[in-house]
């Protein structure tokens, strides 16, 4: 079926799609099967497509040095098969293997010395942005009583303190006790 009007008949292509035949001005030909769809119909799923992986990359990740592994042309080989292989061949070095990264969701960011830090609630190392409990869904382990047992301890320490310091060298004496001050304050509406 060609495209296009009586007044231009090289003009658009029809979609190929046996139930849509709709005339496209800007047709889209699949990179699997070659034919032209409308713009409804052009990704492999919406018509289809017999050979939807066909440009489809499929790779597995090794384990001990975090190389990866590309599987696309081997279908007769199994996964751990394709991984002994690899191990075998003197490729898989060890010491490639990819620094740890930081738990949270989303987060990329790799643990180093300088950007690491250890939740003292779950025991857990985060990268720096994400240090504090209710940045990283802190979850409270039953081994973490013994921190919050000390924080408890310093926080009455520091309230002792502060109950017996009752009022006194708190701030500067020399300002002037008068009920009004000297400039006038102004409210913005």
């Amino acid at each position: 079926m060609g495209g296009g009007t009586e007044a231009f008949p090289d003009l658009g292509r029809h979609c190929q799609l046996s139930d849509c035949h709709q005339l496209d001005f800007l047709p889209f030909t699949c990179h699997a099967c070659h034919k032209v769809f409308c713009v409804e119909h052009r990704s492999c799923k919406s018509h289809e497509c017999p050979k939807a992986d066909f440009n489809s990359r499929k790779v597995l990740v090794c384990e001990i040095c975090s190389v990866s592994i590309e599987t696309t042309g081997c279908k007769n080989e199994d996964d751990k098969a394709i991984l002994q292989k690899h191990e075998k061949s003197g490729d898989c070095d060890p010491k490639k293997k990819k620094k740890p990264t930081c738990p949270v969701k989303r987060c990329k960011g790799i643990l180093t010395f300088s950007n690491t830090s250890t939740c003292k609630t779950c025991q857990i190392q985060v990268c720096l942005k994400h240090r504090f409990p209710a940045d990283h869904a802190c979850k409270r382990n039953s081994s973490s009583s013994q921190p919050l047992v000390k924080d408890l301890k310093e926080a009455n320490k520091f309230l002792t303190a502060l109950v017996a310091r009752s009022g006194n060298d708190c701030g500067n004496k020399s300002r002037p006790s008068s009920s009004h001050p000297t400039n006038p304050s102004v409210k913005a509406c």
